[in-house]
């Protein structure tokens, strides 16, 4: 049988464990919290300024009609057989999330000495005017982009707009590709 005397120890120990529980939690918690401080603090200050704040459009912004148009709508990167593509909003100029990473190649590039060509395209819909004007925005965005990553203006080279013909779809039209010469 049990006496009370085990009965303690048992309650002893119990908080004891507990307590070693809450101790390691607590340990866990505090250093997962100061290692996303430390990445928010270090993590920001290496994108460039031009990437942190993309330059506004001097067009206002097309409203969507639709959930399936807007998830389209969004601006993206995609590398494909050594050219970048960065597709844009409708209405806008602004660079997507994934732009650092993608250059990162084509810096290597123009550091051993090629020439970067950008080429801006956009859409049938709406005003050919706005629309050239747009894209050729959307260049310099780009431009700019790499001009803070470090690459020198004579370096870059960008191309004439042109609209899209054929059987894409609007969103990929509106684009501006980054290739090697």
């Amino acid at each position: 049988m049990f006496s009370q005397a085990d009965d303690s120890e048992q309650h002893l120990t119990l908080f004891v464990v507990f307590g070693l529980i809450a101790l390691v939690l607590a340990l866990v918690l505090g250093v997962v919290v100061s290692r996303n401080a430390a990445f928010t603090k270090t993590g920001y200050a290496a994108v460039p300024p031009s990437l942190a704040t993309p330059p506004a459009s001097p067009l206002p912004a097309q409203l969507t009609t639709s959930a399936a148009q807007a998830a389209s709508d969004a601006a993206t990167v995609k590398v494909e057989q050594g050219v970048v593509k960065f597709y844009f909003a409708s209405g806008k100029a602004d660079l997507a999330a994934g732009a650092t990473q993608a250059l990162a190649d084509l810096l290597k590039g123009a550091r051993a000495g090629h020439k970067l060509v950008i080429s801006g395209f956009h859409d049938a819909t709406g005003d050919a005017a706005k629309n050239a004007e747009l894209a050729r925005q959307r260049a310099l965005a780009v431009r700019d982009a790499l001009k803070a990553a470090g690459v020198a203006e004579g370096q870059i080279e960008v191309k004439k707009t042109e609209q899209v013909h054929g059987s894409g779809s609007d969103a990929e039209a509106r684009r501006a590709e980054i290739s090697l010469e």
